[in-house]
This record gives structure tokens, C-alpha cells and sequence, in this order.
């Protein structure tokens, strides 16, 4: 039997059905009728099918407001599934994600923006971090198409290092080739923490400001390959995947498209879609070339995850406690400092 926890009678019965799908139920004693949250969810009453079914929709590009439209669930209602689901997602990739062993490595960044553009919060004073320019830093695997490691935040040299921190954690210690653009701070966070990578800059050089119009970037005259750390490969050296991943995300999230209003308002929210949308490019998303999704690819998943199994995994996921060092690898630290 199915008990109610306000009243603690033991007898009741399906009651109808609530507008989001989700099965009611009445108790036989006392009248009273009540739905069961899941503890996937966190307590959330909305079903993982339901939940499901939105998540699908923002993963597909569409908005806050017309996910609500079309699923029939509230706009809040949806927002607290995103910041939820997204927050561990983020935790889950962080923790699964780690020791990788890759051979291309493609370094780029994407800019959005929170709130507002940078020029107006400088023109209202307000502090830096709180709203304005936003960059996703994101390193891709070109062989498997995987994920393994992004960072949201300003383009300063202190979010540059946590992301190249992220990206050292996710890849397996050994040899392989890092390609990036020509960002000055990656000349040297990149050879610290990866010694034994090849690595080399894509250095683009494009037309005087007069050819550049309003929407599109300048035309590129010229690019330049500058070899940074040990002897990478010139014919491997480009940002031709990430760059082409940065329109996956502007065309698979609303919040990254130019010229709306969709942008996000917070900077909780924004990190969460980011981590939501990876999650699902990781899992669920089948790659057109390689003909799995980039968890299959990289040894990660055995087969194609669905929607409902990621809310699941990442669901009932617990993070595992941190390692504590031997005696050993202390006096090694010791020694170190």
C-alpha cells in the first residue's frame, strides 16, 4: 500500500492524473490527495519522464518560455529542474571524467554574456563578476569528440588557470598534442601543467577594422602555427573542432543565441545549462562522424544513454571521497615544498 506522509494512513488509490503527467493519489482515510516526489529529483513532484521531456527541449535549443508552452510545465518550475539537474552534472563530469587518455587535444573559448553586456556594466559602475562578459572554456578530444573539461567565467588569467587546473585533472599524465588559439596566457599555463605535451598556437591575423561589419568578425589574412612546447605535429595543429563545437552550442542552447532576449540572468543558471548541455552532448547526443556518442568513444558508457538514464546517473551519483595520501607521497609533498 501507498502511504501518505502528512497523515500516515496506510490506504490509498490512484486519484487522476496533474498536468504535468504525474500520477495522484487519494488517501482513503482522511480525503486528503498527494503525489510522490522522487529523490532523483530532489523532492521535486515533477516525474523523470516529465522532466525528461524538458530537458530534451533545452537541449535542442529551445527556451525557458517555450519549453513551458509546449510541455505545459511552469516556467520556475522549470528553471529549478534546470539548476538541479545541471549543478550535478557538472559535479558528475568533474568526477568521472578523469585520467583520460588522449591523443588531440583542441583548447577554445566561446563568449556569451550574463545579464548584460560588458559595456553597459561598466556604464552603470557596477563590480566586476557580477553580470557582463562570459567565456566557456572548453577542451575537446578531437579522435572521440569528448568533452573533458570546461570552465565558465571572465577572460582572465586566474579563470584560465582553474580551466587548464580542470583540463590537466581530466587527461591521462603522457604524451600528446595541444593545439589553442593565440590567447597570451595559455604560452605558459599549458606547458606548466602538461610538461610532456606537444604544443603549439593557432595564431590568427585578420583584416584592418574598416572591413569588419556589425555582425560578422573581419576576413582572416593570414595564420600563423608557433610551436610552444616540445614538437608537435603542424598538420594536426588547428582549432578547427572546438570552434566548430562552439556553433553546437550556440545552435543547441538559447541562451548562446546572438540577437535575443534568451540570454541568462544569473550566473547559477548559466553554469548549469553549460554543464546540462555537455552532460548531453557526452551521453545522449549520437555523433553524425563517429557514430556513437563521445562516451561510447572514449570507453565511458557501453551503450547510448537516454534522457531519463542520465537524470538517473547523475541522480543517484555520490561523489567519491577524497583519497587520503599515503606516508609515503606526504614526505614526497614535504620534500616538494
Amino acid at each position: 500500500m501507498i502511504g501518505l506522509p502528512e497523515c500516515n494512513h496506510p490506504r490509498s488509490k490512484k486519484s487522476g492524473m496533474t498536468k504535468c503527467g504525474t500520477q495522484r493519489y487519494k488517501c482513503l482515510e482522511c480525503g486528503k490527495r498527494f503525489t510522490h516526489s522522487t529523490k532523483v529529483l530532489s523532492g521535486m513532484r515533477l516525474g523523470v519522464e516529465k522532466s525528461a521531456q524538458v530537458i530534451s527541449m533545452l537541449c535542442e535549443g529551445l527556451s525557458i518560455r517555450a519549453t513551458s508552452r509546449l510541455s505545459g510545465v511552469c516556467k520556475d518550475t522549470i528553471l529549478e529542474l534546470l539548476l538541479t539537474v545541471g549543478q550535478r552534472c557538472k559535479t558528475f563530469l568533474e568526477n568521472v571524467i578523469v585520467g583520460q587518455p588522449v591523443k588531440d587535444v583542441s583548447v577554445d573559448e566561446l563568449w556569451s554574456f550574463c545579464m548584460m553586456k560588458e559595456r553597459t556594466r561598466k556604464i552603470n559602475s557596477l563590480p566586476v563578476g557580477s553580470c557582463g562578459d562570459n567565456y566557456c572554456y572548453v577542451g575537446f578530444e578531437r579522435n572521440t569528440r569528448l568533452i573533458l573539461a570546461w570552465h565558465s567565467g571572465e577572460r582572465t588569467h586566474q579563470n584560465g588557470l582553474e580551466f587548464v587546473q580542470k583540463l590537466q585533472r581530466a587527461c591521462e599524465k603522457g604524451r600528446c598534442q595541444i593545439s589553442s588559439d593565440g590567447w597570451k596566457p595559455y604560452k605558459h599555463l599549458i606547458p606548466n601543467h602538461f610538461p610532456n605535451a606537444d604544443y603549439g598556437m593557432v595564431i590568427k591575423i585578420f583584416a584592418s577594422a574598416g572591413d569588419q561589419t556589425r555582425y560578422s568578425p573581419a576576413k582572416i589574412v593570414e595564420m600563423k602555427l608557433r610551436t610552444i612546447a616540445g614538437k608537435p605535429d603542424e598538420s594536426r595543429m588547428n582549432t578547427s573542432h572546438s570552434e566548430r563545437f562552439n556553433l553546437t552550442i550556440r545552435m543547441g542552447m538559447r541562451r548562446f543565441t546572438r540577437l535575443t532576449n534568451g540570454f541568462s540572468k544569473s550566473h547559477e543558471h548559466h553554469e548549469a545549462a553549460l554543464a546540462l548541455f555537455f552532460m548531453h552532448y557526452n551521453y545522449v547526443a549520437m555523433h553524425g562522424t563517429i557514430k556513437s556518442t563521445p562516451a561510447q568513444a572514449a570507453g565511458l558508457a557501453d551503450r547510448q544513454w537516454t534522457i531519463a538514464e542520465m537524470i538517473e546517473a547523475v541522480g543517484t551519483y555520490v561523489k567519491p571521497e577524497p583519497k587520503r595520501p599515503s606516508i609515503i607521497e606526504a614526505i614526497e609533498r614535504i620534500g616538494d615544498n
